[in-house]
This record gives C-alpha cells, structure tokens and sequence, in this order.
C-alpha cells in the first residue's frame, strides 16, 4: 500500500499524519510514532511512506481544530483497517460531539454490544487515527480520565481545549 506521511506541529507535539491522498489513515503523536507503524503494519500489512504534503481537505480542518474550530474534524475523511466491531467503535467515537465526554459503558451501549466495555476499551485503545476519531472523550466511569495512547496530560488537554474540565462527569 502507497501511502503519504507528514507531519503537523501543534500545541501538545508534532503529529504525524498518514494519508492515501483521499483520506486520512493514521494520526499519531510523533513520540508515539513507532506506535503508529505497528498499527499501520496490523491493519495494512506491507506499506510504503511518502513524504508529501497531506491535501488541504484533511491538514486544514486538523489545524483548524487546534485554532478553536471544533466542529472541523467532522469534515476529515478517514479510512481505516480494523475489524468490523473495531471500525463500528471508531465510527461511535466520531458521534461524540466536541465538548462531551461519554464513559466506556456508555460507548459499548452505542455501538449495540452494552456487555462489551472491555472490548470496546481494547478497540478504543487501537485507534490509528487519534483526535480526528476522538478515543480522548472517552473516560471511566466515574469521570476520571483513563489512559490515552498520547499520554493523559495530552488528554487533558484535549479535553479542556474543547471545554470539558479536568475530572468532569459531563457525559454525552
């Protein structure tokens, strides 16, 4: 598989971003880029990096998001491996809206399986494709944040840049 890489800087760390031209197919902090590589290598098998500019359609809505456009990573259109159930959590996790948070429980009753939290978690934990699929809404049951892939400081951070507090309870 053909595919491009480029990197952003942003308020918490350069990412990396992977594209096919079309769609956006990794997004990951540039500290966590080996993370990155082995799920590219588990969703895709064998696959080439090119470096090129990642098309305007899918940087500017990204960079519009760290300069307060929220609503921006709607537009970003993304491709990803995965199983099936792993791509119906990835497709969950785009319906929570910026601003919200929503528990892992929560998140498994969404996607039609509510005795699968800890599936969902591991499925959550696999996301490729950070922010734009927001895995860094979900929290634990009780509010607190849980582990994100970027680190939990970067999770804070995420969060209150869209308004949720530290430790907040306010579920979707």
């Amino acid at each position: 598989m053909e595919l491009q890489i480029d990197r952003l800087p942003s308020p918490i760390g350069a990412i990396v971003l992977i594209s096919d031209g079309a769609a956006l197919r990794a997004l990951d902090f540039e500290d966590y880029e080996e993370r990155m590589h082995r799920l590219l290598r588990l969703h895709y098998g064998d696959y080439r990096l090119t470096p090129a500019r990642t098309p305007d359609f899918i940087r500017g809505p990204i960079e519009g998001y760290f300069e307060g456009d929220l609503p921006a990573l709607a537009r970003v259109p993304v491709q990803t491996g995965g199983t099936a159930f792993q791509r119906k959590v990835w497709a969950a996790l785009r319906q929570i809206p910026a601003g919200t948070t929503m528990t892992y429980g929560q998140l498994a009753a969404a996607t039609g399986s509510p005795n699968a939290s800890r599936a969902v978690g591991l499925a959550n934990g696999s996301n490729p494709v950070g922010i734009v699929v927001p895995c860094h809404r979900v929290v634990g049951a009780d509010g607190s944040l849980t582990g994100y892939a970027g680190g939990t400081d970067r999770k804070r951070w995420l969060l209150a840049h869209e308004g949720v507090p530290f430790r907040a309870s306010r579920v979707a």
